[in-house]
């Protein structure tokens, strides 16, 4: 039963109960007493150990004031004024300077754009250090998490900060599996849209439009709407998602089936139709769950920032999601494995590969090597390592190595990573160089492989978005800039313009 009909029947059921309870005050009584013993025998045994529970939990994700470690001064060489600003020390990683009264005490702002050394939260998420190739999930490595968990565990470790009990993972399977079927209206939303229109587009729309469906979970400082407003997120992206694509192709939507894992209800969303069911593959599930893995969370990207100042407004959850997913939509980010695939196709043969690698060294050729490299890490993606087994493993399932594109991709990899050019300054392939192979391998549309993205990262951005809403020193986000245009002008009225 899914949470729409659930819903329903909740409803039908407390009306029916007060019609009774007026014809019955015997009825009434009993029941009351009832209560108040189940609710007394509640108390004494299961309300401490939940209430134990939820506070472990909650102290495992607060957020504290942050730990001084020392200071740095600063000087003023025109003035010889001297400030002196606060260390705060972290439990990984380089410490902060803290600069939040320098403006107050200096009239200076600090510069730097693309806050690329600035820190705008204290985090307890995901620690990355770029320089030795770590990405951690609340301390636990990607690789371990990759190779021995699954999705769903990923995700409630998250949200909740610890790895999941059995039972704890059972109830929290079934919670997202039950939030996974879409209010039927949505479906009709869909067909607003044209149907050629890119699914990222379409993801934009529809998901900033869940909060006119669900607006019983909009309430940012309640607990338990963020919770329910979580689950829905997690659970609704996927069948979105498939929606979208099935809707660009002109196939009518398949609805999600609660007897299958979340990566095979997505592949069964994605691929089934009325006239041919679809039986999910266990290695492309596999494939697909360490997929959602590996892009779950990744500190504080583009998206995750963006996600977080939608949020400081006061914004509702959907609309702080839809937010992160257009910003995920640039080339320069979520784009980046769907840019891979139209560089492959750029190059065409494998006769060309040289040819382009070339150009690639040449600082004046705009044409750069999409998929190798990235921005935080210096040395090896830790995620691309898995995602090469991965890759691996679908195209030996497939049997599509003979695939031209698959094997110019794979003469590429061969080839960057043989070169002293490309091993000297450590352009390694990235994660997007892979997952790109395994969704054309799988039979993903280019189109769709920034949504999937969208699909894995949902989970991080509402964990770091729950984050924010409880870290008791957030404030909306409010940039400086470094104004550089006309200083103050005197109004020129429109006839003595010249």
């Amino acid at each position: 039963m899914q949470e729409n009909q659930n819903q329903g029947k909740g409803d039908m059921t407390k009306r029916a109960t007060k019609r009774r309870v007026k014809k019955s005050p015997g009825k009434k009584i009993a029941k009351k007493a009832a209560k108040k013993m189940n609710k007394k025998t509640a108390s004494s045994v299961s309300k401490p150990d939940a209430r134990k529970k939820g506070e472990q939990q909650a102290k495992k994700t607060a957020i504290s004031a942050p730990k001084k470690s020392g200071s740095f001064t600063l000087t003023n060489n025109t003035t010889g004024e001297k400030y002196e600003l606060p260390v705060f020390q972290g439990t990984c990683g380089p410490n902060v300077i803290d600069v939040r009264k320098l403006y107050d005490d200096t009239d200076h702002f600090t510069y730097d754009p693309g806050y690329t050394s600035t820190g705008s939260c204290q985090s307890k998420i995901t620690f990355i250090d770029g320089d030795k190739g770590i990405l951690r999930y609340r301390g636990y490595p990607i690789e371990q998490l990759a190779e021995s968990s699954d999705f769903m565990e990923v995700c409630f470790l998250l949200l909740y900060g610890d790895l999941p009990t059995g039972a704890q993972k059972e109830k929290f399977e079934h919670d997202i599996t039950y939030h996974s079927m879409l209010h039927e209206q949505i479906n009709y939303f869909f067909r607003g849209f044209r149907r050629d229109s890119h699914p990222m587009a379409i993801m934009c729309g529809v998901v900033g439009a869940l909060s006119a469906f669900y607006h019983d979970s909009t309430d940012i400082h309640n607990p338990r709407h963020r919770m329910v407003a979580s689950f829905r997120m997690i659970a609704k992206m996927p069948t979105i998602a498939a929606n979208a694509y099935k809707y660009s192709i002109g196939q009518p939507y398949v609805y999600p089936r609660n007897d299958l894992s979340f990566p095979q209800n997505f592949l069964y969303m994605m691929f089934s139709n009325p006239c041919e069911a679809y039986k999910p593959n266990p290695i492309l599930a596999r494939a697909m769950d360490r997929i959602l893995i590996l892009h779950a969370d990744h500190e504080q990207n583009a998206s995750t920032s963006t996600v977080r100042i939608a949020g400081s407004s006061g914004a509702n959850p959907f609309a702080c999601i839809a937010a992160g997913i257009a910003s995920l939509w640039g080339p320069a980010h979520g784009g980046a494995n769907e840019a891979v695939l139209n560089m492959l196709e750029e190059i065409g043969d494998k006769k060309n590969i040289k040819q382009f690698i070339k150009r690639a060294k040449d600082k004046n050729d705009p044409f750069r090597l999409m998929g190798f490299g990235h921005r935080v890490y210096k040395n090896y993606d830790p995620r691309a390592r898995v995602m090469q087994k991965t890759c691996n493993e679908v195209l030996d399932e497939l049997g599509v190595r003979d695939e031209p594109l698959l094997e110019l991709a794979m003469e590429l990899e061969r080839i960057a990573l043989e070169d002293d050019y490309f091993v000297e300054k450590k352009l390694y392939p990235n994660v997007d160089f892979y997952s790109g192979i395994i969704f054309r391998a799988m039979g993903i549309p280019t189109s769709m492989f920034t949504v999937l993205f969208a699909v894995a990262r949902t989970v991080g951005w509402v964990a770091q978005w729950n984050e924010m809403i409880e870290d008791p020193s957030q404030k909306i986000g409010r940039p400086r800039q470094l104004y550089v245009g006309d200083d103050e002008r005197k109004f020129v009225t429109l006839n003595k313009r010249k």
